[in-house]
């Protein structure tokens, strides 16, 4: 894009209102899918663990370091190639090799097939938030942005209720550990049949997706057809504070978020003596409602500071959030009760939801137009390694070697929480006085 196109790009009148919420809850029902994958291993821990006959750390590999190894690996050049190419095409086709990947999972009859096929998961889903984060920012100005992203970000609680609502009614009908005959594919256990059903409505989301029209980029453009990482690198180095100090802040607080959500189930069912049955059908609910009324509560929030004037609008909205997971995150383990441990989830989940519509748009503003998928995923990249590869497996080597003791579960969540939340709260806030301090030189010197 030459200058001048996006001089005319900028002056051209942003898409219809209609049109861009179609294609905000397009995203949002990919970001959906995306999630029902991963919710569903969670779920499925106790069978898959009795089945393949592997530990926490096994399972907490399966879940965090094999779906972030390709996820990261995948994900800054598919950045690189959406900021310069058609963002859409990307998006269905990450649609639709994670949902196959998806199916595969539940064909595979060794750890190491699961492991292969989780992978392949996390290459698919590599392409989706970057190319999804800079299509919404060209579909929707500034002042909307926190809430289609909060829109986009209900993905994450609708799939994962999903995939606990689904695997626990397919599980009441087939009990995870029983074997059923399945035509073309022979004997499956009861867990498999969940992984190969839950990757079809993905191929009816792809051809979806392609009625997506790509919008015009707007904002600060370069003529480069290829930003070079020099510039992207100077870019950040003149910002360092405010995008290490939020992108940490957000890391750590996934880093607990990513852990609690993969052994929750187990935690109910080891604590509480829960059935797969009665964990998706109590937490796949609380997973739906605390955490969309969150995301959608936070991106209000976040945008009606905003209007108000407020400088940073959308981090204050998270830093709040981040405050209230600290004694929530901790103290929801211990509870003696499964009610008084699914209040304090639901909590969990409103306020983790909260934060969701506001920090990466702060990043996308500070960010010109055609850096924006590569900041995205470096942010991805960032919370990945440190949340969905780190988190699970923090709390799976404290069961495993600290306690030495499976059943000690909730013991070994309330550690890692008691050392990340407080550690996240102090990252972000260190972020947003580097961001305030950043908008203070940007004002006086203009």
């Amino acid at each position: 894009m030459t200058m001048n196109a996006a001089t005319a790009a900028d002056t051209t009148p942003w898409p219809a209102r209609t049109t861009a919420w179609y294609v905000a809850i397009l995203l949002m029902l990919a970001n959906t899918l995306a999630f029902v994958d991963r919710q569903a291993m969670a779920l499925l821990v106790q069978p898959i663990k009795a089945d393949l006959q592997i530990n926490d750390t096994a399972i907490s590999l399966l879940y965090g370091l094999s779906f972030t190894l390709f996820y990261v690996a995948v994900g800054i050049p598919i950045a690189r190639i959406a900021d310069r190419s058609n963002r859409r095409n990307i998006i269905a086709g990450a649609i639709f090799v994670w949902s196959v990947a998806t199916s595969v999972c539940g064909l595979v009859r060794s750890f190491a097939g699961l492991f292969a096929a989780r992978v392949m998961v996390g290459a698919g889903e590599g392409g989706l938030t970057p190319a999804a984060y800079s299509l919404l920012s060209d579909y929707f100005p500034k002042e909307k942005l926190p809430a289609a992203m909060g829109v986009y970000q209900i993905g994450l609680y609708l799939g994962g209720a999903s995939a606990l609502i689904i695997g626990g009614l397919i599980s009441t009908a087939i009990p995870p550990s029983s074997t059923v005959l399945v035509p073309v594919f022979g004997a499956l256990k009861g867990w498999q049949l969940v992984f190969l059903l839950l990757g079809l409505p993905g191929l009816v989301l792809t051809a979806l997706m392609l009625t997506v029209r790509e919008p015009l980029r707007r904002g600060a453009a370069v003529a480069q057809e290829k930003v070079p990482l020099s510039e992207l690198f100077a870019h950040i180095g003149a910002r360092k504070g405010a995008y290490i100090g939020i992108t940490l802040g957000f890391a750590l607080m996934i880093f607990i978020g990513n852990g609690t959500s993969v052994w929750i189930p187990a935690f109910l069912q080891r604590t509480y003596g829960w059935t797969t049955a009665q964990v998706g059908s109590h937490y796949g609910p609380i997973v739906f409602l605390c955490g969309t009324s969150g995301a959608l509560a936070g991106g209000l929030v976040a945008s009606k500071l905003r209007a108000a004037g407020r400088s940073g609008a959308s981090l204050k909205a998270s830093l709040f959030g981040f405050v209230a997971l600290v004694p929530i995150t901790i103290a929801f383990p211990l509870m003696p009760s499964a009610t008084g441990a699914l209040v304090l989830i639901g909590l969990m989940n409103f306020f983790a939801g909260f934060n969701f519509g506001g920090g990466l748009a702060t990043l996308l503003e500070m960010t010109p137009n055609r850096m924006r998928a590569l900041i995205s995923a470096f942010y991805m990249l960032t919370i990945n390694l440190i949340g969905a590869a780190l988190g699970p497996t923090a709390i799976a080597l404290c069961t495993d070697y600290w306690f030495a003791d499976p059943q000690r579960l909730p013991e070994a969540i309330a550690l890692v929480a008691g050392f990340a939340s407080p550690l996240s709260v102090l990252a972000l806030w260190l972020g947003m006085r580097s961001y305030h301090a950043q908008m203070g030189q940007a004002q006086g010197a203009e």
